[in-house]
């Protein structure tokens, strides 16, 4: 079988740089996370990052992040980082993208295909394994197949499976599926999420929107989905590596925002996916309108399907200059963004395909410190952020003209100071190593239960 590992192409022009040196070759506990990993723009990518650099602290010698083919991920149109500003991961971590199986008689599912059968190899070379998919379709369903056909040769190692569920998985598959009576694809996702030992979602929100789609389900066609939900999912928040937001240099701060012409609390940040539902043309029109246009700039940092319109948009404000793109933020230099701006704003609002399920950004944002979050409280970003922010109705331009107008305008340096601890107190408990012994943990009691 062949596959593709970062680390073996990392002399080719364009590619990562090197992720870790080969896999132990006798390891003893292994842990495979399946997700669409770096370079995507996208919250599972990091907290895959997060969740394999805890498990190194935690037992685990041998760890395989399995992911997508570069070139799938580009065909697909996904927000991607650039590929060289991918931060390497530490020795003990190989991240691999087996290529896609078959030839154009497939039209669809090489790719998966390719994933599946280097799963089955990785459960059936006797190393007790903890199989993690992020997002259920079509991960789950990937490492849902591995185990059932390693499981069939009789040679699968010792294996638990957990399922982390977004809110996307729901609104994108089971609620379309019940709109258009197609039992079959809703009983898929939910089914095979349920065969999973440990099923997680990443909020409270989230578990409800599975609950409720379930729920919709069993009212239809008679099943016992929402039961099952409402007893099995547990929740597990993103995993975020504390320790880049709250150990920076003040120094190398003040460089990183000079090499970009800023200057600290001179600014008002966004930084995500360029889509309708973050809100970013909300927050342009805000900031258009605002007392505070005068005092900062507004910096927008990401990639996505809205970029031309939305820069567009801004060059149509009255005071044009005062808005900046940036396309090329690392993950190196994102906590020194967050730190120096004067207020982090994510307008997101809810959309038929896509609701904000926790609001990783938010958390990181608090931990690095700088202004305050200025947020709506949709889907799951008020368990991101607690009491710890400033709310704005979504789709409200002039609410959030205001609201910037307070905080930049109204905010004593001591206010500023004091907000900003309690706000990173409140986001720790989203540190990676506080989520994955939770998600070890609820693997243990699965096992201990079934072993008894």
């Amino acid at each position: 079988m062949t596959m593709i590992t970062d680390h073996l192409d990392a002399s080719q022009p364009g590619m990562p740089p090197m992720e870790s040196e080969r896999p132990p070759e006798n390891p003893t506990r292994r842990l495979v996370i399946v997700v669409r990993a770096d370079p995507v723009i996208c919250g599972h990518s990091g907290e895959a990052r997060n969740l394999a650099e805890a498990a190194l602290t935690r037992g685990f010698d041998d760890i395989r992040i399995v992911t997508w083919p570069l070139d799938t991920l580009q065909a697909a149109g996904l927000p991607l980082k650039p590929l060289h500003s991918v931060l390497p991961y530490s020795p003990g971590i190989t991240v691999e993208r087996p290529e896609p199986i078959g030839d154009y008689k497939i039209p669809d599912g090489r790719n998966i295909g390719g994933i599946v059968g280097r799963l089955v190899e990785l459960f059936t070379e006797g190393v007790p394994t903890v199989a993690m998919s992020l997002y259920l379709t079509p991960h789950d369903t990937a490492v849902s197949q591995a185990a059932q056909i390693a499981k069939a040769t009789g040679m699968c190692a010792p294996l638990t499976t957990s399922a982390e569920a977004v809110g996307s998985d729901i609104t994108n598959i089971v609620r379309s599926a019940v709109t258009e009576g197609r039992f079959g694809a809703a009983a898929q996702v939910l089914t095979t999420y349920l065969s999973n030992d440990v099923c997680v979602a990443v909020s409270e929100f989230t578990r409800d929107l599975i609950v409720e789609a379930a729920q919709s389900i069993d009212d239809r066609w008679g099943t016992s989905f929402a039961p099952a939900c409402t007893e099995r999912i547990k929740i597990s928040y993103p995993a975020i590596n504390a320790s880049a937001f709250t150990e920076l240099n003040a120094n190398d701060t003040d460089r990183a925002l000079a090499a970009r012409g800023l200057e600290r609390d001179g600014y008002v940040l966004f930084l995500s996916r360029l889509s309708r539902a973050k809100g970013v043309d909300d927050l342009i029109n805000g900031f258009a309108a605002s007392a505070a246009q005068c005092h900062s700039k507004l910096v927008i940092c990401g990639n996505g399907p809205e970029a031309a319109e939305l820069r567009a948009l801004a060059a149509s404000t009255p005071h044009p200059e005062r808005i900046v793109f940036f396309d090329d933020v690392d993950d190196a230099e994102k906590p020194h963004l967050m730190a120096g701006c004067s207020a982090y704003v994510l307008a997101s609002k809810p959309r038929t395909e896509f609701v904000e399920t926790f609001g990783i950004a938010l958390a990181e944002k608090m931990l690095a410190g700088g202004g305050p979050v200025i947020t709506c409280d949709t889907g799951g970003i008020g368990e991101a952020v607690g009491p710890h922010a400033r709310i704005v109705p979504p789709g409200h331009p002039a609410a959030i003209a205001n609201t910037l107008s307070e905080v930049i305008l109204g905010l004593s340096s001591g206010e500023r100071t004091r907000e900003g601890a309690m706000a990173r107190r409140y986001a720790m408990q989203f540190d990676r190593a506080n989520v994955f012994a939770a998600l070890i943990a609820h693997a243990a009691s699965t096992a201990a239960v079934a072993a008894a």
